[in-house]
């Protein structure tokens, strides 16, 4: 069996490409997953990303936020060096910290997707880029098995008539919170230093609540007021963004998308089903006795599942992913976004946790009974650390 299956190992006095592999393993327990590739590509990330160091404390994280005598204390190390190099990783986006006036800093580990990668926005470079464009498609199968994003329609596609739930509303999702930060968005740039992409805005990805606070305290984005936020959202609709917030009703991002460049969407877009990857409620429909074959729609849909017959626009519903950017520039309003049936709709977890469970146990990765396990652990060194 390789070493990367062997649950039973412990970091301390392995060797480095035994951590490694201790570390790929540890993060394949978590819901998103980490899967094993035959060319290594999976390996030579974790490298780029982690030192050996870094590997080693990293496997004592988990997704329940402890704080640092907790973290050494299952380590065996001193807390107060423990806590310089948590407070290290976390600035480097490798574990994520929860930093809250006269309370303990609390660690949790970070997902290699959607987490540490869109961490590293700042510090990117051609190396990272390529073995990650590289290990993508291992990783879709494992991460996507349930969306961690969905796709809502841009707000003008919505008529006033259609019942839109308060997590449709991009501007409700965002409008509900204190915080807000826009950060650049990493697909783009990284298509950008490979000398491909396109030139939709960079900086588009908004992020809010605790996230927002971790991105403005790690310097990955910048604090901008509402009315900032709602302009970054009707420049997605004039520049043919599809907006996806987190999957979960409390959505804590979202993420303005083109199909050049975008992860999701270009594993998507290949697809010859994308509407079997995507979680959203709506669909585009085309009334062809309005269409007058201008095909803006066309040249809109990032999908590409619109085409022309007789002419006037078609909608190919295999392909649509219901983001209304046909809808919102179709001259004679031939086009309109509608609901799909109830038994269509893939429900929207209530939380990110919630998301998370369900993930962890489509992937046979968290049974109820590990997770009560997990959480029992937890709950003895927390005890023990008092």
């Amino acid at each position: 069996m390789p070493l990367k299956y062997k649950k039973r190992l412990k970091p301390d006095g392995l060797d480095e490409n035994s951590v490694y592999n201790l570390l790929a393993c540890h993060l394949d327990d978590l819901p998103a997953g980490f899967p094993a590739t035959d060319d290594g590509v999976d390996l030579r990330l974790l490298r780029r990303l982690f030192t050996p160091d870094e590997a080693r404390l990293a496997i004592h994280l988990t997704l329940i936020p402890e704080t640092a005598k907790v973290v050494a204390l299952r380590a065996r190390e001193n807390v107060h060096k423990i806590s310089e190099q948590l407070e290290n990783m976390a600035g480097k986006g490798l574990i994520y910290n929860f930093i809250k006036p006269e309370r303990e800093t609390l660690y949790m580990a970070n997902q290699i997707v959607i987490g540490i990668w869109e961490y590293h926005v700042n510090n990117l470079d051609n190396g990272l880029i390529k073995d990650m464009n590289d290990y993508i498609p291992a990783l879709f199968e494992e991460a996507w098995k349930i969306p961690q994003l969905r796709t809502i329609p841009v707000n003008r596609s919505i008529s006033v008539k259609t019942d839109v739930m308060t997590y449709e509303d991009a501007e409700n999702l965002m409008s509900g919170h204190e915080k807000i930060v826009v950060a650049p968005c990493i697909c783009r740039k990284e298509k950008k230093m490979a000398g491909e992409g396109c030139d939709k805005p960079e900086e588009s990805c908004l992020i809010f609540g605790s996230a927002a606070e971790y991105y403005e305290r790690n310097g990955i984005g910048r604090e901008i007021t509402l009315e900032e936020g709602l302009k970054i959202l009707k420049r997605a609709d004039e520049t043919g963004l599809v907006l996806q917030p987190g999957n979960s009703q409390n959505a804590s991002n979202i993420c303005c998308c083109c199909g050049c460049c975008c992860g999701v969407l270009r594993v998507m877009k290949n697809h010859p089903n994308p509407v079997e990857l995507v979680s959203s409620a709506f669909y585009a429909l085309s009334d062809p006795e309005l269409c007058d074959g201008c095909e803006i729609c066309g040249e809109r849909c990032q999908m590409e599942a619109i085409q022309y017959e007789k002419g006037y626009a078609g909608i190919d519903l295999k392909r649509c992913i219901g983001c209304g950017l046909c809808v919102t520039t179709c001259p004679t309003g031939a086009l309109s976004m509608v609901r799909k049936a109830q038994e269509e709709q893939i429900p929207v977890p209530e939380s990110t946790r919630d998301l998370y469970i369900q993930l962890g146990r489509m992937r046979g990765k968290l049974s109820w009974f590990k997770l009560a396990r997990l959480i029992t652990k937890s709950k003895i060194d927390r005890w023990r650390a008092a």
